[in-house]
């Protein structure tokens, strides 16, 4: 789950790193209450969303006074942003954060982030801050520094010090550094998140650190430890097949091809789509409905698939073992008739309850190719979608 700007700042505070003041704007009517609760001018207006690049998109604009301020908000407030993160289609800013303008000698990056091959968190930092970290670590790989952090009590304080001295740090920004820098960790591993970055963290002309900007991510799989943390989840910065998956139990990723598939299993729904892939098709989702699923998550798993406008055709590929076939294919036919199914449609059932899901498929009177095999299967969807067929779903 991703936090907001003003939230990610609420945790790093609580961790004690220092963050400007500040006070959200969440709706365009609140706009004068919260202006009379704001700190002392001048301020920066900073629209919040799930992506980077905001300042090059115009989402952040600077004010003087309360005037400038609300002309900001006015500007902002439901704005289109277009970023290399949004592609085309962009983001609509419902959201924006008022806080104090900063006066900075030097920008630098830092983040705790999960290091997957080694299973264990680590500090990136460079002194390089205030650009894309992606587009330096490309192309200046050696800029950016990192140090190890103990999954179980962070980063050590002479850990911190020595990664600010290797930046170049000295005196008082030495000192500061390292303090957010344990901040950081702290927060990171607090909240169980899979990425907490500051970037840029600014270094004032008297040593002092800053989180000027602040992006978190938390591991959904950890937010039963968390429960406050649902009241930050905005639900209208994420795509709405994701929200409606997540409601209905089951693991759903839009991707950008146009082959539908409907699987049971992280590993067989991976082999899925490389198959699909194998055969030229492009898949256009990874949607995993898991081992226990029933039918009505089955049901609403085929509505997810059915309302990506790309889909041309869908591939169900279950092997039962836990999940009966028998309900696979009565979810099937349950959305397929209420949607009035009219793409291309091929189905692989095996294991258990497999003579049965087929009958039900078989009685239902629905249009579709049975499947012999995984390969089969996949040959048949890919040619199904690549010829022309009436209608859509």
């Amino acid at each position: 789950m991703k936090l907001h700007e003003y939230q990610a700042k609420e945790v790093l505070r609580q961790s004690g790193v220092p963050v400007p003041l500040g006070i959200p704007f969440l709706t365009p009517a609140s706009v004068d209450h919260a202006l009379s609760k704001a700190p002392a001018g001048p301020w920066v207006v900073k629209a919040q969303v799930h992506t980077g690049g905001r300042g090059k998109a115009g989402g952040i604009l600077k004010a003087s006074t309360a005037d400038e301020a609300k002309a900001a908000a006015k500007t902002l407030f439901g704005k289109k942003l277009v970023t290399h993160q949004t592609g085309p289609d962009g983001i609509i800013v419902q959201k924006l954060y008022l806080e104090q303008a900063q006066t900075v000698t030097r920008e630098l990056y830092l983040a705790c982030v999960l290091d997957r091959s080694q299973g264990k968190p680590v500090l990136m930092a460079s002194v390089e801050g205030g650009m894309d970290v992606e587009e330096l670590a490309k192309t200046k790989p050696e800029a950016i520094l990192y140090a190890e952090v103990n999954a179980a009590t962070g980063i050590e304080p002479y850990q911190a010090r020595a990664l600010a001295q290797r930046m170049g740090l000295k005196g008082a920004a030495l000192a500061s550094f390292a303090s957010v820098a344990q901040g950081v960790a702290k927060a990171f591993l607090a909240w169980d998140a899979s990425m907490v970055e500051v970037n840029p963290l600014g270094i004032t002309a008297d040593g002092k650190a800053i989180a000027m900007d602040a992006k978190m991510t938390l591991d959904d799989n950890a937010l039963f430890r968390h429960p406050q943390a649902k009241e930050w989840s905005d639900p209208s910065e994420e795509n709405p097949l994701d929200v409606r998956a997540a409601q209905a139990g089951v693991n759903y990723i839009a991707l950008t091809g146009s082959i539908g598939c409907l699987v049971n299993g992280a590993g067989l729904a991976m082999a899925t789509m490389d198959l699909v892939k194998f055969h030229g098709g492009d898949p256009a989702n990874f949607l995993d409905v898991g081992g226990g699923a029933n039918q009505q998550q089955v049901t609403e798993a085929f509505r997810i698939i059915l309302s990506d406008t790309k889909v041309k055709g869908i591939l169900v590929n279950i092997f039962g073992g836990i999940m009966k076939c028998d309900v696979i294919a009565n979810g099937i036919v349950a959305a397929a008739k209420e949607v009035g199914l009219k793409l291309p449609l091929v189905v692989r059932l095996e294991g258990t309850n497999v003579e049965l899901g087929r009958q039900i498929l078989k009685d239902s009177g629905l249009k579709l190719e049975a499947a012999a095999n995984l390969t089969d299967a996949a040959e048949k969807i890919v040619k199904a979608t690549s010829s022309p067929h009436p209608g859509g779903s």
